[in-house]
C-alpha cells in the first residue's frame, strides 16, 4: 500500500448485474487453509532473500514473485497473460489470471499488488493479500468452481510508486471492456500484526472523505459484512482514499470493495476495545525491513482469507438475491404473515414504527423514504405514509422492532437473505442503526448491522446475505430493528424480501 493518496474516488454509476450460480453444490464457499497462504508468503520471503531483500518493481525480485504466482495458476488451468509496462525506466508487470468459464460480460475481478517497496520484503504489504487471493483461485480451481459471472484475478505491479500497474491495465481497456468489468475486489495488506477489520466503505456510511464507490460498491460491502458478521467479528468502514489499486477501477466507474488490516495508523482505544491489540500501528513494519514473515497475524490472515473466498463464491454465483436451493421460509410482505410489531415490550420509539406498508416516497433534499418496495408493493417500513414532511413519520425518540413468526429450521447449510435500506440526514450520528437479530429462546443475537453517521445518506434498496447454519434444527424468530437513538435525526428504514434457504 501507498503512504500518500494519489488518485480520488469518482462516483460514476454502474449497475452490478446479480447472476444465478451454474449449481447450487458450487456455492457453498470453500474454507481457506491458512497453511497454504502461509507457505506462499514463505514463497515469497525466499524470493525476496535471494534477491537483494526486496520484491520491488524493476527488481528481479519482482519478476521472480510473478512467475512464481503464474506457474501455481497455469497448473491449476487459468489462462494467464503476463503484461508489462513502463514506469521509472523500468519494466513492470501484471499478472492476469482468467478461469475459463461464465458471462466476460458480466466480470468479477479479485486483485491485490504483489509488489513491495525497496526497503524490504513487504509480506503484509502486500504479500498478504496477493497470497490469500492466489488461494483462493486455486481453490476456485481445485472446487470446479463454474459460476454464470466470469472470474478474473489480477496481481498488479508497481502499486507502491502509484498505482502505476492497475492504472496500466485499467487504461489498456476498452470502453466495452471497461463495462464488462462489474464489480472489482481489493485486497492490500490483510494480517496486519495489530490488525483491525476495515471494510471499504461502498455507501459512504461513515460520511467521511472522498464518497461512495461507484453503484454496486455497497453490495460488495454488504457481502463482506455479512461474512464477518457470521463469525462475529465487528467491521468498521474505512475510505475509498486512492491508497490502493482499486483507484483506478472506480474512476472507471467500476463497483469496488474489500479488506483492509491497517498500516501506519495507530490503533485508538476504542478500536482495541472492539478488536483487542494495543494502542499501537497496527503495523509497525510498514514501508520497513522487518516486514517479513514474522510479521503476519495469523488470525487475521485466516479470516480474511475466508471472507475472500466468501465473497467470490457469494458475488460470482449470486447467491445474494435469493439465495439458491430449497427455500425454507420467504416473505414478501405481500400479505400479513404474523409479523409482530413491539413484541417484547420494551419499544421506545415515538413515531415512525415498523409497519406492513404500501409506502408513500418522501424526501428532504435525498430520497428518505422510497415510494417502491423492493418487488410488489408492500414491505416492512418505519411508518408507511409520507405525511406533511419527510420528518412527519421517521423513527423518533428511541427504538421500533418487529418480529417473525416462529420459523423451524432444517438441518443443512442455511443462508438469510433479504432486501433493506437505511437512510438518513446529517443530523443522524452512530448510534441510530438498522439491525437484524436472531432470537433462540431467550437470546437475540445481531447477525446485521448498519450504524448511522452524520451524513446524509440516501434509501436505495440492498440485499444482505447471513449464514444462519450456526441455527440448523432450531425454532427461530428473525426481529428487526431500527432506531433513532442519538439526537433528534430523520432515519427511515425499511426490509423485503426476506428468504432463508438450504444448499
Amino acid at each position: 500500500m501507498r503512504a500518500l493518496p494519489l488518485i480520488g474516488a469518482t462516483a460514476l454509476l454502474l449497475t452490478v448485474a446479480a447472476a444465478a450460480p451454474a449449481s447450487a453444490a458450487a456455492v457453498t464457499p470453500p474454507d481457506i487453509p491458512v497453511a497454504n497462504v502461509k507457505n506462499h508468503l514463505s514463497q515469497l520471503q525466499s524470493i525476496a532473500t535471494a534477491n537483494g531483500g526486496n520484491r520491488a518493481h524493476g527488481r528481479p525480485g519482482y519478476l521472480a514473485s510473478v512467475t512464481y504466482v503464474k506457474g501455481l495458476l497455469d497448473a491449476a488451468g487459468f489462462q494467464t497473460q503476463q503484461q508489462s509496462f513502463t514506469y521509472g525506466g523500468a519494466t513492470g508487470y501484471n499478472l492476469i489470471a482468467d478461469w475459463p468459464g461464465g458471462d466476460t460480460n458480466d466480470t468479477l475481478m479479485v486483485g491485490a499488488h504483489l509488489d513491495s517497496v525497496t526497503a524490504g520484503p513487504g509480506i503484509n504489504d502486500n504479500g498478504s493479500g496477493s497470497a490469500a487471493n492466489l488461494e483462493v483461485a486455486l481453490a476456485v480451481a481445485r472446487s470446479g468452481f463454474q459460476p454464470q459471472r466470469h472470474l478474473r484475478f489480477g496481481w498488479w505491479g508497481a502499486e507502491e510508486l502509484g498505482l502505476r500497474g492497475s492504472t496500466a491495465y485499467v487504461n489498456s481497456l476498452s470502453s466495452a471492456q471497461k463495462a464488462a468489468i462489474t464489480g472489482y475486489l481489493n485486497f492490500d495488506m490483510v494480517a496486519s500484526p495489530n490488525p483491525g477489520y476495515f471494510l471499504y466503505d461502498g455507501d459512504n456510511s461513515d460520511g467521511t472523505g472522498s464518497g461512495p464507490g461507484p453503484a454496486g460498491s455497497a453490495q460488495i460491502e454488504s457481502t463482506l459484512a455479512a461474512y464477518f458478521s457470521s463469525i462475529g467479528v465487528p467491521t468498521r468502514g474505512t475510505d475509498f482514499d486512492g491508497r490502493s489499486d482499486y483507484g483506478p477501477f472506480i474512476a472507471a466507474g467500476i463497483p469496488a470493495g474489500g479488506i483492509f488490516t491497517g498500516a501506519e495508523g495507530r490503533k485508538t482505544a476504542a478500536q482495541v476495545q472492539l478488536w483487542g491489540g494495543t494502542q499501537a500501528a497496527f503495523d509497525a513494519c510498514y514501508h520497513r525491513a522487518c516486514d517479513t514473515v514474522s510479521n503476519i497475524n495469523d488470525t487475521a490472515l485466516d479470516r480474511n482469507s475466508d471472507a475472500i473466498a466468501y465473497a467470490v463464491w457469494t458475488l460470482a454465483a449470486g447467491t445474494a438475491t435469493p439465495p439458491p436451493g430449497e427455500t425454507v421460509y420467504s416473505d414478501g410482505f405481500e400479505t400479513a404473515t404474523g409479523w409482530t410489531t413491539n413484541a417484547a415490550g420494551t419499544d421506545t420509539a415515538t413515531a415512525g414504527a415498523w409497519e406492513r406498508g404500501d409506502p408513500a416516497a418522501t424526501s428532504s433534499g435525498v430520497a428518505t423514504q422510497l415510494g417502491t418496495a423492493a418487488t410488489g408493493s408492500y414491505d416492512l417500513v418505519t411508518g408507511a405514509a409520507a405525511g406533511a414532511s419527510a420528518g412527519t413519520y421517521d423513527v423518533d425518540g428511541g427504538t421500533t422492532t418487529v418480529r417473525s413468526p416462529a420459523i423451524t429450521l432444517p438441518t443443512g447449510t442455511l443462508s438469510l437473505s433479504f432486501s433493506w435500506y437505511l437512510a438518513h440526514l446529517n443530523n443522524a450520528s452512530s448510534a441510530d442503526y438498522f439491525r437484524v437479530q436472531v432470537i433462540s429462546g431467550s437470546t437475540a443475537t445481531t447477525v446485521f448491522s448498519q450504524a448511522g453517521a452524520a451524513s446524509n445518506r440516501a434509501a436505495a434498496w440492498q440485499t444482505a446475505t447471513v449464514n444462519l447454519s450456526a441455527y440448523a434444527g432450531q425454532s427461530v424468530r428473525l426481529q428487526v430493528e431500527a432506531a433513532d437513538a442519538g439526537t433528534a435525526s430523520l432515519v427511515e428504514a425499511a426490509v423485503d424480501n426476506v428468504v432463508i434457504s438450504r444448499s
